[in-house]
């Protein structure tokens, strides 16, 4: 990290190992198994994949005004429209490859944000309302919604037999 903060860097390496356990389940899947919902009207294991990472894009991105590579935004664009125009789902591959692409963003932010950095707080809105969020909030919610939709992945493959190694 920037400053060796032992709190970020321990959040750091346990995040990062948990986005390579679901990265590495997403990656062995077939179309049929990336179709998999827990229920018809949940997102099915490949949704819920190219949500985590469009939304860790938005955040780094959009509202923290982080650069992405075209290809980064090709992932951005494509995860927006996907979902709203019945785009079929990405491959295995290139969903790992997602995981990959936003894992080197949010790893390469982390290494060069300082403790002050994380401070630095940026305009958003939230049910209508203006609201300032610290860098260092949007890391911890990107954090939780990876694991919060990593949990779904986890459960959705789990009812339908197919065996994950998620940490816990």
């Amino acid at each position: 990290m920037a400053e060796d903060n032992f709190a970020l860097t321990t959040y750091h390496t346990i995040w990062k190992e948990y986005q390579e356990h679901v990265k590495e389940a997403i990656s062995s899947l077939n179309a049929e198994q990336l179709a998999l919902r827990a229920a018809p009207h949940l997102r099915s294991v490949g949704e819920n994949a190219m949500h985590i990472i469009g939304v860790r894009l938005g955040w780094f991105t959009q509202t923290l005004g982080e650069e992405f590579s075209e290809e980064m935004g090709a992932y951005l664009k494509r995860n927006g429209d996907a979902l709203q125009q019945g785009e079929p789902v990405l491959t295995a591959a290139e969903l790992a490859h997602g995981f990959d692409l936003t894992w080197q963003l949010i790893a390469n932010c982390l290494a060069r944000w300082s403790p002050l950095d994380m401070q630095q707080t940026f305009p958003d809105e939230w049910d209508g309302k203006q609201v300032s969020l610290s860098r260092a909030w949007v890391v911890g919610h990107v954090m939780e919604h990876d694991i919060h939709h990593g949990g779904e992945i986890s459960f959705t493959l789990g009812m339908h037999g197919i065996p994950v190694d998620f940490p816990g």
